[in-house]
């Protein structure tokens, strides 16, 4: 993990903590990764959706990430457990990597310990986020009147 500050949104923070509740019971890795989340989101920002950073990786938001080991970019998206499939790119928020990604920012290095070692991944762009485009929206309406 790393001691950099980290954002999240009101309802993320609500939503992931009932579902830390509510997966209290796993045990091996998974019971590690909900303690790693519990850990990022006792140390995050929290903040209203209209008050988050535009190129902070919220919930639902895609993105672009470079390994900086192996040089490999890719797109994912940060996922509940429930929508998670690896192979379309939407990484669940209890996986190492989901929640090593949450809070983050555009151009970040993250360093975090996955089951094969240690990964460096630089976010080399924030493709989408909900909350910015919430806000595009509501600007776009207010303007149009």
């Amino acid at each position: 993990m790393n001691d950099r500050t980290i954002y999240v949104t009101t309802e993320d923070q609500r939503r992931l903590s009932g579902l830390l509740a509510a997966s209290g019971h796993l045990e091996g890795s998974g019971k590690a990764n909900l303690r790693d989340l519990s850990e990022e989101l006792g140390r995050a920002v929290v903040v209203p959706a209209e008050a988050i950073p535009a190129d902070v990786i919220t919930m639902n938001s895609r993105f672009r990430l470079r390994d900086l080991d192996t040089g490999t970019v890719a797109e994912y998206t940060l996922v509940y457990p429930g929508k998670a499939d690896f192979s379309r790119g939407n990484v669940s928020v209890l996986a190492p990597v989901g929640t090593a990604l949450l809070g983050y920012r555009d151009g970040d290095t993250i360093e975090w310990r996955v089951p094969a070692g240690l990964k460096r991944l630089r976010i080399e762009a924030l493709l989408y986020q909900p909350e910015a485009e919430a806000t595009r929206v509501i600007r776009a309406a207010v303007t149009q009147q």
